[in-house]
């Protein structure tokens, strides 16, 4: 089946079990918006649900002139809109640059007229943005994908003006839980999940699995594992990592997932080593951690379920963040050796 081609509301309300909606804990009281539009909204909604610091994500349509449209509107190709999510996030807990990594990873930017054979000026992609920032954040982001060479053609993928968002009737909100047969079905299908494949690297619980207590009790440092499996923090700029200056990868000790590049470090002056943004937020898990007498985000190796370090809201731009990360819970592979170990898919994100 199509995107294209949904069934009719009326038969998806009759067939689909009633999911609990998960309770979103809310960090700040700050929220902005990201729109992107990357053909079927369906696949472009469900890799942002359930990320740390995303409060909300609708499907709808944007983009285009008439007031209100309908899904039956929108997909005839009349009505100048593109398929849509809106994300509602807090900016202390996740970026709107991370955002737009993930969003690279959705769909073929290359693609023009369409998305997959979903074809039609209602499914080609954009990136709407809603300040001058978004919009530097967005094109900084595109040429760099552009330069990568990861793609054979250019980056097709528009950067507009936000306009407007309607959202889509509440039977394509969902989808991808609501209907899990057809969604895969069609993400299959239409060709998506095998561009997704051959062009990103897969970070997931397989591929980086994490080690029992037992085992890294024999193969970890005391610090390094009173770090990661007991929420310790290492001693400010006593550290292995503060002062590393070489390009390269950090990696979780724990798994190995990757989780922050050298290209994103910054000197903070706090002691410890410092990022804008890891490689892929979804690698990462952002409890709010009221201990100490305190409140903040800490940050959490997913795969390795390792305590890492803490997140702030005092970066630079154009995150504004700042990981404040413990080197013990890390290791650093220089970017001479990333193809050896492993991690030579992510060698155009040092260079």
């Amino acid at each position: 089946m199509a995107c294209g081609n949904a069934p009719k509301e009326s038969n998806l309300v009759e067939s689909t079990e009633s999911m609990p909606t998960p309770t979103v804990e809310t960090f700040s009281a700050k929220t902005e918006l990201a729109t992107f539009a990357g053909g079927c909204f369906w696949c472009v909604e469900a890799p942002f649900e359930g990320l740390d610091g995303v409060l909300e994500v609708v499907s709808g349509y944007s983009g285009g002139k008439e007031k209100n449209p309908t899904y039956s509107d929108v997909s005839s190709g009349r009505t100048g809109h593109r398929e849509s999510v809106q994300i509602t996030f807090d900016p202390e807990v996740i970026s709107y640059s991370e955002l737009v990594d993930i969003f690279w990873q959705t769909f073929d930017p290359t693609d023009v007229g369409g998305s997959f054979f979903d074809r039609g000026s209602q499914y080609e992609s954009a990136i709407f943005y809603h300040n001058d920032l978004q919009r530097k954040v967005a094109e900084e982001s595109k040429a760099r994908l552009d330069k990568s060479g990861k793609f054979q053609k250019p980056i097709a993928t528009p950067i507009i003006k936000y306009s407007n968002f309607y959202p889509a009737e509440e039977y394509h909100q969902d989808y991808y839980k609501k209907k899990p047969s057809e969604y895969m079905s069609y993400k299959i299908g239409s060709g998506r999940q095998e561009c997704i494949k051959t062009n990103w690297p897969d970070i997931n619980e397989g591929t980086y699995p994490a080690k029992s207590k037992t085992e890294l009790k024999q193969t970890l440092t005391p610090l390094q594992y009173e770090v990661t499996m007991e929420d310790a923090t290492e001693y400010a700029f006593q550290n292995e990592y503060n002062g590393n200056k070489k390009a390269g990868l950090y990696v979780c000790i724990v798994s190995g997932a990757p989780l922050f590049s050298s290209k994103d470090k910054y000197e903070s002056g706090s002691g410890w080593p410092s990022f804008t943004k890891p490689i892929d937020a979804r690698a990462l898990e952002k409890p709010i951690d009221r201990s100490l007498g305190m409140t903040r985000v800490e940050v959490r190796s997913k795969y390795g379920k390792s305590h890492v370090g803490h997140v702030f809201y005092d970066g630079p731009t154009p995150t504004g963040l700042r990981y404040c990360m413990n080197s013990a819970a890390m290791k650093f592979i220089p970017k001479e050796e990333m193809e050896a170990k492993g991690y030579g898919d992510y060698l155009w994100l040092v260079d």
